[in-house]
């Protein structure tokens, strides 16, 4: 075990991607159901977790 890894329970390992997942739910229902300016919330909640992903790609995570 490495000094980087630690001891985490369920509720800590499945927080943020519980977090992601209901944002991309919001953002593909306002997509689906809204006009105007939930146009523009769905492409900001839809466009986060491509950020997120590069921005992990780029640390090296």
């Amino acid at each position: 075990m490495t000094s980087r890894a630690r001891l985490q329970n369920v509720g800590q390992i499945f927080a943020w991607p519980a977090v992601i997942a209901a944002l991309s739910t919001i953002g593909l229902l306002s997509a689906l159901l809204g006009d105007g300016i939930w146009d523009g919330v769905s492409w900001v909640v839809l466009a986060l977790p491509v950020a997120l992903y590069c921005g992990f790609v780029r640390r090296g995570a």
